[in-house]
């Protein structure tokens, strides 16, 4: 991978257009302190977090890589979020204001919040939530699901956020895995004017006997009637009328698990990241407060569901432990119309909107009008989040959204990080459009060649992380070896991301994309060998390889090559029940756009699919190195059948 080279055009700098002296110094002096000594950068940050019990070591690698923060240390991260903010003038300050997809909307100040907090953390203590239970939370975009997440990290109950758009079977999956004996859901949830019944999903991921759930408390959101089993389904209103007003913040160590979070692998089976408390909360307070330069005044905007981790860091424990304004939106951008997130920007006076990539090339696509009917003179600064974006695309957002005034943080960061890794900060005298930029102070990244040695300027390698940062996960959820072979064993001690990246000789880093087999569609991360273990359970399918194929709007579409077992054939009704199994399984986001059928697929004499040449087939690239093909004559003949299709 060392010799390929990005193909993109050279690379141009924006001058800041809103340099101010202060952030400018800030900037330079973050540098400074996280490159001459990060451990002592990191602890001085952490004394922006309330601890009950300062920590008494910030870093032990005693059993790298599974690396401890802050020994000693004692929080509650819904303390942080909530408690600390309500003995001040910020009690009567937006916490959340609320957009729901009809055009209803709510406001809960800090101190509504914390009440909200409260009550359901004691309501769910007595149903029998209690400090170590892990309560799986399957909700829409309301301001429900934020108080669902802190009354957990009150009563030291991690959470697993499973995303709505996720199918029963998929829920199902993460529930048992979890060994989760609560549940939290609505009636079901708002999208372009339908209603996705989440619990009806939630009935159907709990039948068979054999789950662990014991309780399923109910919010309503749609209306709709929903069938509630006596004994197991309670109202999430009678939870809270059961609460009282004050429930007592578990005081937890700095190590104690704060959630788990579900991310597509390599394998059919979804990895259960697990964050803890310590380390992430002072992550993510940091990061969201220096790189989007928070100040008193802003309203925050982030698009993100909560049920990725974007959401998790970004719209819940890094704004609101800074006493931030977030804004929570329901629905899709074009719903009624395509100028809903610019009409919301100026309802709320927005100052930051942070977005994915996928999301900018939709509004290139519907055309500058719609923004430019919209007073979006409040923002000061933008952000990019969840895949690399592209020069013309960054540049797009930065004069037609920013109106050429606004900083751009393109932010690198995964599930696995927990907080950025790699971006600008706004104190930065330039950017480099479609560029990470470098390393957030105190993280250590590199590019390196598969021999683990440093790229040249300009080449391609493997980007890893050098050294440990406070975000980082700990584990994978009862799968420690699968933690430490993922990520942990190509570059002994180095953190292996899984991104393909580029490095200037300025250090300015390009991030290129997945390099292993995984998906980024509209910046949600979904494994190839999970769609596949699907297409196979079909009776005609005897094999299926997924690759991803470039996409003018979602960064990547899922497309599939199929090998049908002997007597059944490739028709259309076929290929309709497999998207439908799919989506059945997994959720629309999995969705394959394309399904070719082959007789065979390319392998290695090993048996390895290679992917890759399936790729270049679908869009229409000169096919690679075929010298190590069982059969060459395989790819041939797909070639012949497929390679007109490409588009």
């Amino acid at each position: 991978m060392g010799n390929k080279q990005q193909n993109m055009p050279d690379p141009v700098r924006v001058d800041n257009p809103a340099l101010e002296q202060g952030v400018r110094e800030t900037a330079v002096k973050l540098r400074r302190m996280g490159q001459d000594d990060p451990l002592h950068f990191w602890a001085e940050m952490s004394r922006d977090v309330a601890w009950y019990r300062d920590w008494n070591k910030v870093l032990d690698q005693s059993e790298a890589p599974f690396y401890r923060w802050y020994l000693g240390g004692r929080l509650n991260a819904s303390y942080n979020c909530v408690d600390r903010h309500v003995d001040g003038w910020r009690r009567n300050k937006a916490a959340i204001i609320f957009e729901g997809e009809r055009g209803d909307s709510r406001v809960l100040t800090y101190q509504d919040l914390y009440r909200e907090v409260n009550k359901l953390a004691s309501g769910l203590q007595k149903l029998g939530v209690k400090r170590g239970d892990v309560v799986t939370i399957y909700m829409p975009m309301i301001p429900e699901a934020v108080v669902a997440m802190l009354a957990c990290a009150r009563l030291g109950a991690p959470h697993s956020v499973v995303f709505g758009g996720f199918s029963s079977d998929a829920l199902r999956e993460r529930i048992r895995d979890a060994r989760s004996r609560f549940v939290i859901t609505a009636d079901g949830s708002l999208r372009r004017g339908k209603s996705v019944p989440l619990k009806q999903n939630v009935d159907v991921a709990l039948q068979g006997g054999s789950s662990p759930v014991e309780k399923v408390i109910v919010t309503r959101r749609t209306g709709e009637a929903v069938s509630m089993e006596v004994g197991r389904d309670i109202w999430y209103e009678d939870v809270l009328a059961q609460g009282e007003l004050y429930c007592e913040p578990e005081v937890m160590d700095a190590e104690d698990a704060l959630f788990i979070l579900y991310s597509s692998g390599t394998t059919g089976k979804p990895k259960g990241i697990l964050h803890t408390t310590g380390g992430y909360m002072v992550g993510v307070h940091t990061t969201y407060k220096y790189t989007f330069d928070h100040r008193e005044e802003d309203i925050y905007w982030c698009t993100a569901d909560i049920g990725w981790i974007t959401g998790h860091s970004y719209i819940v424990y890094g704004p609101l432990s800074n006493g931030a304004t977030t804004v929570l939106y329901e629905g899709s951008p074009d719903y009624p119309a395509q100028d809903r997130f610019w009409s919301i920007i100026e309802k709320y006076r927005v100052s930051i909107f942070y977005t994915a990539p996928t999301a900018v090339r939709l509004f290139m696509k519907w055309g500058e009008q719609w923004p430019a009917a919209h007073d979006l003179s409040s923002l000061r600064l933008l952000g990019s989040v969840g895949e690399p974006i592209n020069p013309e695309v960054w540049l797009w957002y930065y004069k037609h959204i920013g109106g050429e005034r606004c900083p751009v943080m393109d932010t690198w960061w995964q599930t696995e990080t927990g907080m950025f890794l790699v971006t600008p900060l706004p104190g930065d005298e330039s950017f480099v459009p479609g560029a990470a930029m470098r390393p957030f102070p105190g993280v250590d990244v590199d590019v390196l060649n598969e021999q683990g040695e440093p790229v040249k300027a300009g080449e391609q390698g493997y980007l890893v992380v050098k050294k440990p940062w406070p975000a980082m996960f700990r584990t994978l959820y009862n799968d420690p070896e699968r933690y430490l072979n993922t990520y942990w064993r190509q570059y002994e001690g180095l953190y292996l991301a899984g991104d393909g990246a580029k490095k200037e000789a300025d250090g300015t880093i390009w991030v290129i994309g997945r390099i292993d087999d995984v998906l980024n569609v509209s910046g949600h991360r979904i494994g190839t060998a999970e769609i596949e273990s699907v297409l196979v359970e079909h009776e005609a399918v005897a094999e299926a390889a997924v690759i991803g194929k470039k996409h003018e709007i979602k960064g990547q579409s899922v497309a599939a090559f199929v090998t049908l077992k002997e007597g059944c054939s490739g028709t259309e009704e076929l290929v309709t029940e497999l998207k439908r199994l799919v989506v059945s399984r997994i959720g629309a986001l999995a969705r394959p756009e394309e399904i070719f059928f082959s007789a065979e697929l390319p392998k290695t004499r090993s048996g390895k699919i290679m992917r890759r040449l399936l790729r270049d087939i679908a869009e229409g690239n000169i096919i690679g190195d075929t010298t190590t093909l069982m059969d060459p004559q395989v790819i041939t003949n797909i070639k012949e059948k497929y390679g007109s299709m490409a588009g």
